[in-house]
This record gives C-alpha cells, sequence and structure tokens, in this order.
C-alpha cells in the first residue's frame, strides 16, 4: 500500500490523451508515462473552443504560441455572441466576452449600465468591457509585438482538434520523453483490492501501471467498464443530444470571427467557429423536438445565408448523438476519468476542454505519492468535480430561462420542473441583487458570478433595484467607453493579427 506511483498509463488519444500526457510529463518528469492509443478509432474532433485558461496550459507545457497558431490553423478567441436567443428577431444578440468588467461593485455597476441604456440602448456587455467594440470589429485581441500570451484582452482560442492532438503528440513524444504505444486494450488485470495493474493489448502483451488515466472517450473503458463507475444522466435539465456538424472552406482574406457564434433555432442551436482557412459549423438539437431531416435543413440553410461562396448542396453533415451528463465518480480506485470519459455537456461555452485542463491541473497540483493516499486524492477530487459539473449544467440552463421565445422547445426548456433546483433559487435572488462571488464560492469557478451577469443582463433579466451611489461606477463606465475606442482604433483584425504571428504571407482581402 505504500508502494510509490511512479508509471502512469494513459488510454486513449485525442486532445485529453494528449493533453494529459504533455501536462504530466512537465509538470511530473519524474514520472514514467504511457500513452496507449487503438490505431483505428477516430476521434470526435469537433470540440474547436477552448477557455482562456489554455494560455497559460500550453505556456506551461512549452509550447510557443506561434506554434500553436500554425500548427494547429488556430484563431482568437474572445468569446461567445449568441444571436436569436431571446425573441429571434432581428437584432436579437449579445455577448459574454472574456474580460470581466471594471472593478467596482456590481450592484452599483449594473445600476449605472442600466441608466445608460435606457438613454442609449447601450449593451451590458458594450457597457462593461472595451471587448465588445473589439469582438463587433473582428479585431484580435492583441499586437504582433506583445510576447507570446500576453494580450491587451482576455482571450482564448478556436482550433483544429485533430491538429492539435498532432501536436500535442509530437511535443510529448519528441519533447517531454511519453512512450507512444499503438495498439488495442483487449481486457485488464486487476489487483485483489480491485485496483488496476495492467492493461492488455491485442499485440504487445501486458502494460503495467501504478495509475491509469482513462482518455477513452464516450466509450469510458476504464472508468466505466472496469471500474463500475455509474452514468449520472442530466437530460432532465439540458435537452440536446445530438448535433450535426461540417466544415466549410472560407474564402481567402475573409474577416474571421473573433468569438464563437451561437444562433438559435426551434429546437436547439448552431454553433459557428471560424478559424483561417475554413469555419466549423454545426447544429445541435433535441432528437425529441427536432428530426435530423429537420436539423439538416437548419443547418444547410444556416451556412447559404452566413458564408460566402458556400455550396450548401456539396455539404455532407456527420452526425454526433451524444449522452448528457457525467460519470457518478470520476476517480475510482486508481483510474482516474478525464475527457469524454468523465462526461458531455453539449458544447454551449467550450467546457469540455476546460474540464480536461482543470482536471488535469488537480491531479498535477495533488498528485499522489503513494498507494496509501489514493482513497484520500480520489474522494476530494470527486467532491470538487462533481461541484464543477453541478455549476456547467445550472450554467448552460441559464441561457435558456430569460427566453421569450414560444416554439415548444424553448417552452420546455423553462418549465420549473426542468430548472435544477439551486438554479431556481439563484434566478429568484437575482431579482434583488445581482450575481455575486456569494453565489460562486469556489477559488477556481468555471464561470463566475461576472459570467452570469454578462448572460442574464444580456438576455434582457430585468436589474435589481439600487438606492446607493454609482458615482464611481458611473466613471468606471466612462473609463470603459474610452477604452474601446483607442482599442478599435489600435487593435489589427483576426487575420492580419494570425499573419503576422504565424509569419505567413499577406492575403488581400476578396469581398
Amino acid at each position: 500500500m505504500n508502494a510509490e506511483i511512479q508509471r502512469v498509463v494513459i488510454v486513449g488519444g485525442g486532445t485529453a490523451g494528449w493533453l494529459s500526457a504533455c501536462m504530466l510529463a512537465a509538470r511530473h518528469p519524474e514520472l514514467s508515462i504511457t500513452l496507449v492509443e487503438a490505431p483505428d478509432i477516430p476521434t470526435i474532433g469537433v470540440g474547436e473552443g477552448t477557455w482562456p485558461t489554455m494560455r497559460s496550459t500550453l505556456a506551461s507545457i512549452g509550447i510557443d504560441e506561434a506554434e500553436f497558431l500554425a500548427c494547429c490553423d488556430a484563431s482568437y478567441k474572445q468569446g461567445s455572441r449568441f444571436d436569436g436567443w431571446v425573441t429571434g428577431q432581428t437584432g436579437d444578440s449579445y455577448l459574454h466576452p472574456f474580460t470581466p468588467p471594471p472593478p467596482c461593485a456590481t450592484d452599483a455597476l449594473v445600476a449605472a449600465w442600466a441608466t445608460r441604456n435606457e438613454a442609449s440602448s447601450l449593451s451590458y456587455a458594450a457597457a462593461m468591457t472595451a471587448q465588445a467594440a473589439v469582438v463587433a470589429r473582428d479585431l484580435g485581441p492583441r499586437q504582433a509585438a506583445m510576447p507570446g500570451y500576453a494580450g491587451a484582452l482576455n482571450y482564448a482560442y478556436h482550433l483544429d482538434a485533430g491538429k492539435f492532438a498532432a501536436l500535442l503528440m509530437a511535443h510529448a513524444t519528441g519533447r517531454l520523453g511519453v512512450a507512444h504505444v499503438a495498439t488495442r486494450v483487449i481486457d485488464v488485470v486487476k489487483t485483489a483490492d480491485g485496483h488496476l495493474s495492467a492493461l492488455i493489448t491485442d499485440d504487445h502483451g501486458a502494460i503495467p501501471g501504478d495509475l491509469f488515466i482513462d482518455c477513452s472517450g464516450l466509450a469510458a473503458m476504464l472508468i466505466g467498464k472496469h471500474c463500475g463507475s455509474g452514468w449520472v444522466d442530466r437530460s432532465d435539465a439540458l435537452f440536446n443530444d445530438t448535433a450535426l456538424a461540417v466544415q466549410v472552406p472560407v474564402r481567402p482574406g475573409s474577416a474571421i470571427a473573433s468569438a464563437t457564434i451561437a444562433t438559435a433555432h426551434d429546437a436547439g442551436w448552431i454553433w459557428d467557429i471560424g478559424l483561417p482557412m475554413r469555419r466549423g459549423i454545426g447544429c445541435i438539437y433535441a432528437s425529441r423536438f427536432m428530426g435530423e431531416d429537420a436539423a439538416r435543413k437548419v443547418l444547410i440553410d444556416y451556412v447559404a445565408r452566413n458564408v460566402p461562396g458556400a455550396d450548401p448542396a456539396a455539404l455532407n453533415p456527420r452526425k454526433i448523438a451524444f449522452p448528457t451528463g457525467h460519470r457518478e465518480h470520476f476517480w475510482r480506485g486508481n483510474c482516474l476519468a478525464v475527457g469524454l470519459s468523465a462526461g458531455f455537456i453539449e458544447p454551449l461555452e467550450a467546457s469540455a476542454i476546460v474540464m480536461i485542463e482543470l482536471s488535469l491541473q488537480a491531479l498535477c497540483d495533488n498528485f499522489p505519492k503513494s498507494r496509501a493516499s489514493l482513497p484520500i486524492h480520489a474522494e476530494r477530487f470527486n467532491a470538487l468535480f462533481r461541484y464543477r459539473w453541478d455549476r456547467i449544467v445550472e450554467f448552460l440552463k441559464l441561457h435558456y430561462l430569460p427566453s421569450q421565445r414560444t416554439e415548444p422547445y424553448w417552452l420546455a426548456q423553462r418549465d420549473p420542473t426542468h430548472v435544477p433546483p439551486r438554479l431556481a433559487a439563484l434566478m429568484a435572488l437575482w431579482r434583488d441583487q445581482p450575481p455575486s462571488q456569494w453565489d460562486f464560492p469556489q477559488a477556481h469557478e468555471i464561470f463566475p458570478a461576472e459570467s452570469h451577469a454578462y448572460v442574464l443582463y444580456g438576455m434582457g433579466f430585468s436589474p435589481p433595484p439600487f438606492a446607493g451611489d454609482d458615482t464611481d461606477a458611473q466613471a468606471r463606465l466612462n473609463e470603459v467607453t474610452h477604452r474601446s475606442r483607442a482599442l478599435a482604433a489600435a487593435l489589427p483584425t483576426n487575420r492580419t493579427l494570425l499573419q503576422q504571428a504565424c509569419a505567413e504571407p499577406a492575403l488581400e482581402s476578396q469581398s
């Protein structure tokens, strides 16, 4: 029981597997790390949105930002724009930016914005951060001369998931000493206490380990099949269970959006992610409210309206059915689930990759030294990540509650029987006071109070009454106005910035 944990075996590649290998190898070079991946199982590879944490993650494992951008056909992401979520009418749009509001009492800021909104119809995001003006103009978050991973505004990335996994694999095996075994796992060997001791493969014999990380995707080969961790279904709150995804080439020199665009439709929403060479577009829907043929028409019509030069008739969408939920236990014995094997919720706010990062950060910061400490680590990890999955479910559900749309899908989303009780209580509380840190007490919340405020007030939720002095808040918002003008004039477009960062030849804009 006091034996040291020295050998880590990762099952599965993709973003989850190779990011696990890189982070563990970079943070704990004393470990022996082996990644085992079946050579003939493709990854899902549609999760192309990240959270700003990715910048520090990439820096910590030793990948240069320019190398990452060039190798992964990546672009800058500064938030998410939601079109049609409130009424579905023309002009129905709001932004959830990555840059927080200015430092000031939230209730005073909200009151100051409400005063300005009445006079000028200024959106909440535009009042709170210069990022709204930058995103509206398809500008980048930084100047090319800035050091890697530094920016004038907070930012993340859009990326090609397949190319990202390939970059991580090359980095892990070529620079960090990770062993890569391409083979299929056909069984496992367990100890008397139920811990895993080795993987049995079809052509590489037994691969022993002390700690196993399950990155086998929805198959959950280790955590589900061999460790018996059950599945917690969350489709009672979030109905979407199917996606149709396509990759659409773009014209050279065309604008690259600075945010993920999420456009609501009758029974779900459409994601639109801009990369330098293409746009990743997908129709997310709830199969109980919409059939595949209707969803395909929604997707094709969207491409025809929004992608200049695209040939909708040439589209061949890939259908992806997914469960909504997560494991009952994410860590059992000496096996830890990371990525889709741990759970999946619709990709509305790019929670999938950030949950990989957070899982690995928790593991690396508290890496078990011996088998004797495994139960303690597992109990703490499970409690933390159940909290985080609950908060993700609530935050995504929030995007549906202030809607005024009247289609059956949207009415069902607002049915109180499908609203998590904690979120229902918060919605009642927020009629009297804005979201605050008291509502989200963890030190490292995925979606803090500021994110909830951007969604609430972006969707027209009524600001609470305020009887205090908002003089300081008004001054802070004046500063945002001046900064918005300055950055809008100074920052390059996304495409120009990417060309400079990746040392690509300039492309002439085409109309």
